[in-house]
């Protein structure tokens, strides 16, 4: 893989990673609401979860999706009637109009990360993804461990990336809400967003 697939393989993967979805919908509002901290669990563990698919994807587990499928469905399903839990918390959370640098826990970057990882596990189709795009990058036949590390790693830099470039976009326009009306609004925009995504991860195909 030259230098120049390199780079043009990240900026692609930085893309796929900033396009609107239920997982940046779930950073989003994750970020409007919470510590800046806990989005940047969330969102590794988002990325894990594509590196595992990545992963998957180059040992050409396609039959995954198929013989698993009722796996996936529940996962599917469990993470969409998470994500509308979590919008109706945040939709009923108490107004606050001073913003706290509250103090993160083990246990709150250990739930995120399984909040982000559990949001990418719940779209198998990722797999696919992975399986129709990396061939335009590498000759899968001739793919070797090291190569394998290599292009792991990078899609792990541009996943966090654009993931956390939209965390703390959405946490820069939290800072500029003081009144209590506007976090009311806050509250009602973030939690419709995650109740949403969630809707949208229990419908889809």
């Amino acid at each position: 893989m030259s230098i120049e697939s390199m780079i043009t393989f990240y900026l692609a993967i930085f893309i796929f990673s900033i396009t609107p979805g239920p997982g940046v919908f779930a950073l989003i509002s994750n970020s409007l609401n919470n510590n800046i901290k806990t989005s940047y669990a969330l969102a590794f563990g988002m990325s894990m979860s594509d590196v595992v698919y990545l992963v998957l994807a180059f040992f050409g587990l396609v039959a995954l999706t198929q013989n698993y499928a009722t796996v996936f469905e529940f996962i599917r399903i469990a993470g969409g009637i998470y994500l509308i839990y979590l919008g109706y918390k945040i939709w009923t959370s108490p107004i606050e109009t001073n913003i706290k640098n509250e103090k993160v826990t083990k246990a709150s970057y250990a739930g995120n990360f399984f909040k982000g990882f559990l949001i990418s596990a719940s779209n198998p189709k990722v797999i696919i993804f992975y399986i129709a795009f990396l061939p335009t990058f590498v000759d899968l036949s001739v793919l070797g461990v090291s190569d394998l590390i290599v292009i792991s790693i990078i899609t792990l830099f541009a996943l966090m990336n654009g993931l956390l470039f939209i965390s703390y976009s959405a946490y820069r326009a939290k800072k500029v809400l003081t009144t209590k009306k506007s976090v009311i609004i806050l509250n009602r925009t973030a939690g419709s967003i995650m109740g949403l995504a969630g809707a949208y991860l229990i419908s889809k195909d």
